[in-house]
């Protein structure tokens, strides 16, 4: 019977385990692909002292019970050796077929986490408290806002349940609430009154300059269309003859890629929408001056759009954003009562809300936005408070 194998302190070695020659202890194994690997410590077990001047980790046999356990549940060990980079380049090649704006945000947070130190640790490093540290970081030393961090997680959570199914880490580290973790820092896009939406519009209307965006901008109040949704109306678009205008796509343009024609953002956005007799008014106002450049613009097989530029380039979102923005400029330079931020956006949210005040159904009110969810209908776009739960209060006194 061979003598058992012991290390310069006489304490038995198992099977794979040995102690070299300047006092490391080393254990070889087969991982789960049937590879030779060989792990090192300068310390057998947890009691043992690193020697001096040693660099401190994990005692050799607690690392051996980690791999075996995780042999026992089939997890690869040390996470396949996947850094966090590799992992979300890895998701992000399944996830085909995307829009660009999708695959835009992808390719923002594959550059952060090719510069950030975070994206070359190894998954199965990455404990709880290292994502949210890493999060909290992110806001606080890289100036990143509560949406913007919210995008980056929204990527990597995902990549890292992709390892857990690939059984290559035992649990998400991305699993927890963001909002617990960070200041939520978004500003609130408020709906602005029915006073002040009527003095923005007069104010449109009789400006010199502006009074050519009236007609757009009066539509964008009166129907919550999203701006790439208005941006992509097509004379086709238009019925008269029913009174109705038909959304289904929106008109978007990317830096390097151009003008391009986009599915509306969720199923539920393609929607046939009522047009009331002063929105058809302006409607036949903007057809009757539109001037379209002599070569007729195509996107993707759509032609007919309603605006254009002075170069006689399609107007699309950051056109009315731009011109928004001028608008509150100017009036503000003028009045001394000031006008909050208006954007496209604030007259979809006024949109809703005006409905909402005006006691329209909920459902109705959610495909008139083209919302997927009715819990966005009436937790996001609806903003109500004291003045509203006062007259809800006496109209219905008045009823029972």
């Amino acid at each position: 019977m061979s003598e058992k194998r012991r290390d310069s302190r006489g304490r038995i070695l198992h099977n794979g385990e040995m102690q070299m020659s300047d006092g490391r202890y080393r254990f070889k194994y087969l991982d789960s692909f049937g590879k030779e690997k060989a792990i090192y410590s300068w310390r057998l077990d947890h009691n043992d002292k690193t020697p001096a001047g040693k660099k401190n980790g994990p005692a050799l046999r607690d690392i051996e019970r980690q791999i075996q356990a995780d042999m026992f549940d089939r997890i690869v060990s040390n996470g396949g050796y996947l850094t966090v980079l590799d992992l979300v380049e890895k998701y992000v090649a399944t996830k085909i077929g995307v829009r660009p704006t999708t695959k835009a945000g992808y390719n923002t947070v594959l550059n952060l986490l090719r510069k950030d130190p975070f994206g070359s640790k190894r998954i199965d490093m990455v404990r709880i408290s290292d994502a949210k540290i890493w999060l909290i970081k992110l806001q606080q030393e890289g100036g990143r806002g509560y949406s913007s961090i919210h995008t980056i997680r929204g990527v990597v959570r995902p990549a890292f349940q992709m390892a857990v199914d690939d059984d290559l880490i035992r649990k998400n580290p991305f699993g927890f609430q963001l909002v617990e973790v960070i200041v939520n820092d978004s500003v609130r896009r408020e709906a602005i009154t029915r006073d002040e939406e009527r003095k923005f519009l007069k104010f449109v209307k009789e400006d010199k300059h502006f009074s050519k965006y009236y007609e757009g901008i009066y539509i964008l109040f009166k129907t919550g269309m999203r701006i790439s949704e208005f941006c992509g109306l097509t004379i086709s678009d238009i019925d008269f003859e029913n009174h109705t205008v038909n959304i289904d796509h929106q008109l978007l343009k990317r830096g390097g890629h151009g003008y391009y024609i986009q599915q509306t953002k969720t199923t539920s956005g393609t929607r046939v929408i009522p047009i009331t007799e002063d929105v058809e008014e302006c409607f036949r106002k903007i057809l009757k001056n539109r001037k379209p450049p002599k070569a007729e613009p195509m996107v993707d097989g759509y032609s007919g759009f309603l605006y254009f530029d002075k170069d006689g380039s399609i107007m699309y979102s950051l056109h009315w954003e731009h011109y928004f923005k001028h608008i509150v400029q100017k009036y503000n330079s003028i009045y001394k009562v000031q006008m909050p931020n208006v954007t496209p956006h604030v007259c979809r949210h006024t949109y809703c809300s005006n409905m909402a005040r005006s006691g329209m159904n909920p459902k109705t009110l959610q495909y008139l936005m083209g919302h997927s969810d009715i819990g966005v209908t009436l937790n996001t776009y609806t903003h109500f408070g004291l003045e509203e739960a006062k007259e809800e209060v006496l109209r219905l006194q008045k009823v029972m």
